[in-house]
């Protein structure tokens, strides 16, 4: 029977807690220098640390696919990422201009079928594939890839020469002829 006296479950199983936790900062408190004040002292440092670096780095955000890569999960085609990026330069928006301008040439290599459309694939991988199959622009890739890399994750900000750069290297890459590989110039001949 129930007694008023007799402490319910619930308290029994929260009073071996608070017994836990009271033990485990006691533990804690021994084994830090200082005792109990260095146990202050080391906690108030790891909260100033935790703080500077979310000050520093801004609040977590999530994105919708991995963080490195390339696309977004929308599919577009290479002159739908060109008419894109142009729109983004008309209005000044150079970081969004030169994204969508790689983004363009990215596309466009595998719709000519120099890179296999693979999901994930970032920015400095699809440049060092595509740069295989082109040598005379692998630098240029390269370029475009780093400015692509800057603007998105590393905090820089582009402007109209960037995007510029990155739109002749498209147009370029549109004209280039692939060195075919041993295997292929072999069969054709």
């Amino acid at each position: 029977m129930y007694h008023e006296n007799d402490p319910s479950l619930l308290q029994r199983a929260l009073n071996r807690f608070w017994d836990w936790v009271g033990n485990l900062f006691d533990a804690a408190s021994g084994a830090a220098p200082g005792g109990p004040l260095g146990l202050l002292v080391v906690v108030l440092v790891v909260i100033g640390l935790a703080a500077a670096l979310w000050w520093r780095l801004g609040t977590p955000r999530r994105s919708p696919g991995s963080a490195d890569s390339l696309f977004d999960d929308s599919p577009r085609s290479a002159s739908e990422h060109r008419a894109a990026a142009e729109a983004h330069a008309t209005a000044g928006l150079w970081n969004q201009a030169v994204q969508e301008r790689m983004r363009a040439i990215v596309r466009s290599l595998e719709e000519r079928a120099l890179l296999d459309p693979r999901p994930g694939r970032t920015a400095d991988e699809a440049a060092a594939e595509a740069g295989r199959s082109l040598p005379d622009q692998a630098d240029g890739l390269r370029a475009a890839a780093r400015e692509f890399d800057d603007v998105t994750y590393g905090g820089r900000t582009a402007d109209r020469s960037a995007y510029r750069r990155v739109r002749d290297l498209d147009l370029e890459l549109e004209r280039a002829k692939p060195l075919l590989s041993a295997a292929a110039q072999g069969a054709a001949e």
